[in-house]
């Protein structure tokens, strides 16, 4: 057995991609699905959605490598985090749709457990804030809202499970109700440094522990497929949330090293080794991934809105027809404008974390068109991922680290990374270099290693690590003063967006 088939489930499509020992990628394909917004603030998705473009698109690599499934070893999955879903243990009926990571609708039960002191609790346990972002809360929504469903979650009929839970729920057939601790650690219920459940914040939020899944390492053994689904039955050997997997993917094993992932949203992580460090700087401690029952910790910065900026002004203004397209009018844009959109379509992420505000745009002159629109889009990316950089290495400082946090270069992947224009203002805005690895499918790649790694396939970390390799770097050429005076001009936006909010 020669191959690792990965599914990589996001938040906007689906992909199953077909590694070989090398981790070259073989066959790939991609399907999206509908996205539901039934009310301001509130993203949905159809459960049966999420599965049946996995199930399409696995066939679909399957049949297009041509090899049948006599070759794959294992299964790994990455998924979108903190999307919330509950389900019918004896039937696999979802209870309702899935909640999506981006959704706010339990901002005033945030609020309200906060003006109560709980979030010391949250963050305290879990290293994450109290916020509608996570699992919890939209869990307790579920219960409260949904038509008996309390009752049925007592009686030991409902089962909860992060996106990778379904899946694996499904491809087993029923047969298993398990995470891994980086999904875990992203639903505000689970102790960090105890390894468990929070039986305290369960109880707060009046969740029954019996809806919860086994949570296991990142690497190991999650049940098999159904022998029907695929023509034979696949061990399931890897899972992570999709930011834990890219960490792993940009082989960021060292403590210091620094990732940012550009998809959906944004989310950099620094990987802190085996301490959690609690921020300042309101941003979240996390388990960037956990092998041999060892938890290795990491702060992350999440931004709610990056390549869903592009897809706004494609789907929103109908400005664009491909992603593609903003580039060439972003470099066209007149550069003495300076026109600063803040995309807070669904609230303000790290450092933030403002579940109030909505998008903002600044500097509209009557010579203000598609193209500056489109190069505000880019550099909003870029205006955020600082904020992020400069509140860890802040963090990183006061943890009395012994490594230096100003990295010789930020690793990149996603979607948006392929952009030259994006990543060229990213390292102009943040001061530092940043590096675009020979392989952008390093979500996907991080998770087939951890399945490969577990089937005894791929070889081990530090021999994965040495195989990591740049396609591009992109190097600061803005001069300081107009670094400072953009920055500037980005941070005013930022209070006035927060201010109308208010």
């Amino acid at each position: 057995m020669t191959h690792i088939l990965a599914i990589d489930q996001g938040t906007t499509s689906t992909r199953a991609i077909l590694f070989d020992t090398s981790l070259s990628v073989v066959a790939s394909a991609q399907e999206e699905f509908e996205q539901h917004f039934p009310h301001s603030g509130w993203v949905e998705h159809d459960a049966s959605d999420l599965w049946s473009t996995t199930a399409a698109t696995c066939r679909s690599v399957i049949e297009k490598a041509g090899q049948g499934t006599d070759r794959i070893a294992a299964i790994g999955i990455t998924n979108q985090r903190e999307t919330t879903l509950v389900w019918d243990r004896k039937t696999g009926k979802p209870l309702y749709n899935a909640i999506v990571w981006q959704d706010r609708r339990t901002s005033d039960m945030c609020k309200a457990l906060k003006a109560d002191g709980f979030e010391e609790t949250v963050t305290d346990r879990t290293g994450l804030l109290l916020d509608p972002y996570f699992s919890g809360t939209k869990l307790a929504w579920i219960l409260e809202n949904v038509d008996g469903a309390r009752a049925r979650a007592e009686a030991g009929d409902l089962a909860f499970g992060t996106v990778d839970s379904w899946l694996v729920w499904n491809l087993t057939g029923g047969k298993e109700h398990l995470t891994d601790a980086t999904n875990a650690a992203r639903t505000m219920l689970y102790d960090i440094r105890k390894g468990r459940w929070s039986s305290s914040i369960c109880e707060r939020l009046g969740i029954p522990m019996s809806m919860l899944p086994e949570v296991r390492d990142c690497a190991a053994e999650f049940g098999e497929t159904r022998p029907d689904l695929f023509g034979r039955a696949i061990p399931i050997r890897g899972i992570a949330g999709d930011q834990q997997a890219a960490t792993v993917g940009q082989a960021c094993f060292e403590p210091g090293m620094l990732k940012s992932t550009y998809g959906t949203g944004c989310f950099a992580l620094l990987n802190t080794g085996d301490t959690p460090v609690r921020s300042q700087n309101r941003l979240l401690t996390t388990i960037a991934y956990q092998l041999d029952g060892k938890p290795t910790y990491a702060l992350e910065g999440s931004i709610f809105i990056a390549g869903a900026v592009v897809q706004w002004l494609r789907d929103g203004l109908k400005m664009i027809r491909d992603a593609g397209e903003t580039q060439p009018m972003a470099e066209k844009s007149d550069a003495s404008q300076q026109v600063v959109l803040v995309p807070a379509f669904t609230g303000l992420g790290a450092p933030y974390w403002n579940a109030e505000c909505r998008g903002a745009i600044f500097g509209l002159t009557r010579n203000s068109g598609p193209e500056e629109l489109a190069r505000a889009a880019l550099e909003s990316v870029g205006f955020q991922t600082r904020d992020l950089l400069d509140a860890m290495k802040a963090d990183w400082s006061d943890a009395g680290a012994k490594t230096d946090a100003s990295t010789p270069a930020l690793r990149v992947d996603g979607g948006m990374s392929a952009s030259d224009f994006a990543m060229q203002f990213l390292s102009d805005i943040i001061d530092a270099p940043v590096e675009r690895p020979h392989v952008l499918e390093t979500t996907a790649m991080g998770a087939a290693w951890l399945a490969g790694h577990q089937a005894g396939l791929l070889p081990d970390m530090q021999a994965f690590a040495e195989s990591w390799a740049a396609e591009a770097r992109f190097d600061p050429s803005m001069p300081d003063d107009k670094r400072e005076e953009k920055y500037a001009a980005w941070k005013r936006a930022v209070e006035a967006t927060i201010g109308f909010a208010s």
